[in-house]
């Protein structure tokens, strides 16, 4: 498994993502009212993962931080790990 390159999200890319998830992180439920948001991939890219769009999730500062470069276990039936 090769590692894709790390490219910088577009703000309309960002924008889309954080309507989508309303705001809030996928992990802990947090909204943006109450701690800082940002995009992360949830395959990530050093294990493969895309720079698509159905790859990005809206996390909290805290849970991305404990996140790193591991797979969200909410996802992780969706790959062949």
């Amino acid at each position: 498994m090769s590692k894709t390159p790390r490219i910088r999200i577009p703000p309309e890319v960002k924008k889309y993502v954080f309507q989508r998830d309303q705001y809030q992180c996928r992990s802990c439920g947090k909204t943006n009212v109450e701690t800082n948001l940002s995009i992360d991939h949830i395959m990530p890219l050093a294990r493969g993962g895309q720079n698509d769009i159905s790859n990005l999730q809206t996390l909290c500062f805290t849970c991305n931080q404990q996140k790193t470069d591991n797979i969200d276990p909410r996802f992780r039936r969706y790959f062949q790990l």
